[in-house]
This record gives structure tokens, sequence and C-alpha cells, in this order.
């Protein structure tokens, strides 16, 4: 096994999570966060290296310092609204920044990668479920962002021998089911922790965005899967790439979705009590349906997710948030 694993972004919400598994694996996770939307006290595996990833230098040494053999890449501006109105944001973090880690990986002769993918990547699919061989669409700066990478990580691996997996996740939701950490981000975009901070009074302004989607409820419909089964299958993506496979693309999903409306309905029976909601309009780029087919994680990784489930990752939620921000209960 890899004795050290450098986690660029591992105090955010799926880093940290990721660090938690490593550690139970008997990995060391070394976090590398400018904590710009990370959070140190979510660092409880193992060290924290504050630094930036577009700083070459910075994460060589720290690659070197730490004697990592491999990097677990989750550092990214990663809101879809936000990357329309900043794309410059966006191309200059997540796709400069990557090059410059990966010049740096190159530089300290460290060459597996597992790299936090998006399934934004696939814009708006028709085919649902949605395959690994469907091409890639992406129709917003973002998931160009994120599809932008993909194709470097495959010119770096033919041209310097790099073995990277990209992992294509559907929705992250969910928290620690032993309650250390959660989804904490500010300001909070994403539905689950959103509904739930309006429940406990933090939200004054929730609003569901779109209600005319080609859907039964005319809300838009996303694959769940929990942060746990995530991070369980970024160590076996690890474990792929120390016996020597090439690496891949992988979907990470249930293959089941939920339109925004089940989702709080779960969120109502959980909380015992309704979510006054204002409906407003679409988002730009939110396409109508993401629905992950997970065979191919199930065949190679043997992806299992326990925890994905809509009425444990609203329960897992749930529990964090009012530990976090109190009440609730």
């Amino acid at each position: 096994m890899t004795a050290t694993v450098l986690v660029t972004g591992g105090a955010g919400y799926i880093g940290a999570h990721t660090c938690k598994a490593l550690a139970a694996a008997d990995i060391r996770p070394v976090v590398f966060d400018n904590l710009s939307t990370g959070h140190a006290d979510f660092v409880k595996w193992g060290p924290l290296i504050t630094g930036d990833i577009r700083d070459r230098a910075a994460v060589e040494n720290a690659l070197t310092a730490s004697g990592a053999e491999a990097v677990m890449h989750f550092a990214a501006c990663a809101e879809v609204g936000e990357s329309v109105l900043d794309p410059l944001k966006y191309y200059d973090n997540n796709v400069a920044g990557t090059l410059s880690l990966l010049a740096a990986m190159g530089d300290a002769g460290c060459s597996r990668i597992v790299f936090s993918g998006s399934c934004s990547v696939y814009g708006e699919v028709t085919d649902i479920p949605i395959r690994e061989t469907i091409p890639a669409a992406p129709i917003n700066p973002y998931a160009r962002s994120k599809w932008m990478i993909e194709q470097a990580l495959a010119d770096f691996g033919n041209a310097y021998s790099l073995r990277s997996v990209t992992l294509r996740y559907f929705n992250a939701c969910g928290a620690d089911p032993e309650g250390e950490i959660g989804e904490r981000h500010d300001p909070e975009s994403h539905l689950i922790p959103r509904a739930m901070l309006a429940l406990l009074g933090r939200v004054s302004d929730f609003t569901v965005f779109g209600s005319d989607f080609a859907t039964p409820d005319g809300t838009p419909i996303r694959d769940y899967v929990h942060v746990t089964d995530l991070a369980a299958a970024h160590v076996d993506a690890l474990r792929l790439l120390e016996r020597g496979h090439p690496g891949g693309t992988f979907n990470l999903g249930t293959g089941t979705g939920h339109s925004v409306r089940q989702v709080l309905d779960a969120i109502a029976a959980e909380a015992g009590r309704e979510l006054p909601a204002i409906t407003g309009g679409r988002r730009p780029g939110d396409p109508t349906a993401l629905v992950a087919d997970p065979a191919h994680a199930r065949e190679v990784l043997g992806f299992q997710p326990r925890y994905s489930d809509l009425a444990t990752i609203v329960r897992t939620a749930w529990a964090w948030h009012c530990r976090e921000v109190g009440g609730g209960r």
C-alpha cells in the first residue's frame, strides 16, 4: 500500500471524508489546501500544509517533504452559477492549477493521481442512465474546466507515463455517519444542506430553482451519492493504480435518480416539519436529469454504495447540521 498520499483540497467536504477513509485504510493523508473554502478543523487524520496548487514549487516541496507516492486531487472551484459569471476564476484555479500540480508531480517523480471529476461533463443528456462512453458535452465553464483536466490527464499519461483515475461523481451529499465532519460551505448553495439550514433558521431565502423541467414533478432529477461511499471509491481507485492498472474514468452514482421535490419531502419527513420554498427560475447551465450507470465502477473498482439510499443521506446530513448549528431535535 502507498504509505502517504498528498490530498489537494483535503480540508474540503469530499476531501476531508476521503482523508478519514484513507486513514482507516492505513494510508497517511497529507492535506495540501489554501483554505479558501476548506476548513482547518476538518483536517483530523494527517498534517496540513497550507498552500495553493498554482504554486508549483510549493506543491513539489510538499510532495518531496511528505514522501507522497500518489496524489488525490480535490482542489477546485465548484459552483456552476459562479462559473458562468466568472469563468476566468474557474479556468485559472481548476485548469491552470491542475497543470501546475501535474508539473510539480513530474518534478517530484510522482506518477499516480486520483482526480475528483464531475458528471457535469456530460451536459444535457437524454440517454439515461449515463454511461462513461457517452461523449462529453459540458455546458458551463465549471464543467468545461473539469473536461479540460481530463484531457490533460490523458495527454500526460501518453507523454509522461502518468497513471490516473478520474471519478466522475454525481451529487455528493450526506455526512460522516459518525458525525465527525459534514458539509459546510460559505455561502451554501447545495440543495440538501441549504434546505436544512433554512429549517434551522440560518437561511431565509431558500429557493427551488425551476419547476418547469421535463420531469414528473417539474423539478430536476439528480443521482445522489453519499460522501462516505465516494470516499471509499477513492481508496479503491488508489489501490487499482497501485496494482499497476493503467487507470480510467468511472461514474460514481447509484443509478437511481430523485427529483428536488422528492429530496425536500424526505428532508421534511426526517425533520418533522415542512419547508416553505419559493420557486424561482432555472439556474444557468442546469441540465434536466443526471443519473449514473455505475456498472463500470462496480465491475472494476468494486464500487458498492452502502450509505446512498435517500433516507440515510438525509438522516446523516440532518444529524450533522443539527450538531453544527444547534436546534432541530
